[in-house]
């Protein structure tokens, strides 16, 4: 039985991922595919564009087995630990033998070289590191730097060729999330092959949508949405169906009222901002001193960020303060080796044999009934199962504000089941 394993967002899913899941299926040869997805908030710092349970019934519609919710805390952590969450998920299930990402790249050789740089923490890169981040750098940009500075200086004292150019290779997004799987799939010394294809359409960060025959990004649908242009945004979308209303699509500025909120209510009761996971003490300085500056979301990042804050961090750092995310619960989180409970979101009757596999090979429980969930964790297991319901319920009041229905919660919703 070949069972692959994909890490994602689908925020929201378009075309690009069902590229994916048929090269999986086809090229791969797939038994079956086993998604771990993030829930109703995602990496960047955002609300997801669709709930989580819309975006699950698309990736089985496309062809995915069985859909598995990666714990919200690092769903919503940086790449390092959203990788190593969604690799120790797969991995703990003790049926997933192969492990598939897209990438800008498409080829694993240059990935490895960066992941092995990274895991060995060689001293020439992490001085120019340090350097470069005391220059006021990005950590981003600062790793990219670093990590160019190296491999090109390597090049130049080898007859081995490399590529062009790595610190455009080392700042694509989606390289990046690849060299992190790398790491962490070494790091826990997995037996799961990794296999990289080629991302297909639109570059990441592209913000309108392309012509029809080319895929457009989820960065541009997401733009697209946002604008208000509906039909052209769903054109990009397969099973455009499946968002229709009374399913609405939030944005961050939708959140901006219990941002708001929260900041004041810190405020009022001196609460160390540095205990939240991302909050630095000079960023926490900033906060402090526009909480009275009363803007909405995208404005507070924008207000916030500097050269040294990039936008996502400035936005992830503001979740983590909203959704009660702190510096305590990600290191509980990684005691627990990130991923103590497999919660499924939806999956096909075909995968029936698959769901016993895992009863029988995993290392975690496996969650299907939210009720039934306690007894089966630890206490500390138990602590990030009831924050993923508290992101979601949070997440289900502004559907219900702004599409007039009233949302199931998480103990009513069943899975989504085809």
């Amino acid at each position: 039985m070949k069972t692959v394993g994909i890490i994602a967002e689908y925020n929201p899913f378009h075309f690009g991922h069902r590229y994916q899941l048929q090269c999986v299926r086809q090229k791969l040869h797939a038994d079956y595919i086993v998604i771990a997805m993030s829930g109703d908030f995602v990496q960047r710092g955002e609300p997801a564009l669709y709930d989580k349970y819309t975006r699950a019934r698309m990736a089985l519609l496309a062809g995915a087995d069985l859909v598995l919710e990666l714990p919200s805390c690092f769903a919503v952590s940086s790449a390092e630990d959203f990788a190593s969450c969604g690799v120790a998920l797969l991995d703990r299930l003790g049926v997933v033998d192969t492990l598939c990402f897209g990438s800008e790249l498409g080829k694993l050789d240059a990935l490895r070289q960066a992941a092995d740089v990274l895991v060995q923490e060689n001293a020439v890169f992490s001085g120019r590191m340090q350097e470069l981040l005391r220059q006021g750098n990005s950590y981003p940009r600062a790793r990219s730097m670093a990590l160019s500075a190296l491999f090109s200086a390597c090049a130049a004292n080898s007859a081995s060729a490399g590529p062009a150019d790595w610190e455009s290779l080392l700042a694509s997004p989606n390289n990046i999330l690849g060299i992190e799987y790398l790491k962490a799939i070494q790091k826990r010394r997995s037996s799961m092959e990794p296999v990289t294809i080629s991302r297909k359409g639109q570059a990441y960060q592209e913000n309108t949508l392309p012509e029809a025959s080319l895929y457009a990004s989820a960065s541009a649908i997401r733009a697209a949405l946002s604008a208000g242009q509906f039909e052209q945004a769903l054109s990009q979308m397969p099973f455009p169906e499946v968002t229709d209303q009374p399913v609405p699509a939030l944005f961050p500025a939708d959140f901006s009222a219990l941002l708001n909120m929260k900041l004041l209510e810190l405020r009022k009761s001196g609460a160390d901002l540095t205990r939240f996971a991302d909050v630095s003490p000079e960023l926490a300085d900033r906060i402090r001193g526009q909480v009275l500056d009363f803007a909405s979301f995208p404005e507070r990042i924008a207000t916030l960020k500097t050269r040294q804050y990039t936008y996502t961090r400035i936005s992830r750092a503001l979740l983590h303060i909203l959704l009660d995310v702190t510096d305590a619960q990600i290191a509980l989180g990684r005691t627990l080796d990130y991923a103590p409970y497999a919660r499924v979101l939806g999956f096909r009757k075909e995968a029936a044999p698959l769901l016993r596999e895992i009863k029988l090979h995993g290392g975690i429980p496996l969650i299907t009934k939210t009720a039934d969930a306690q007894p089966l964790l630890s206490p500390e297991a138990f602590t990030l199962l009831e924050q993923d319901f508290f992101c979601s319920h949070l997440y289900q009041s502004i559907q219900q504000q702004k599409g007039g229905c009233r949302p199931l919660n998480e103990y009513t919703h069943s899975l989504v089941l085809l």
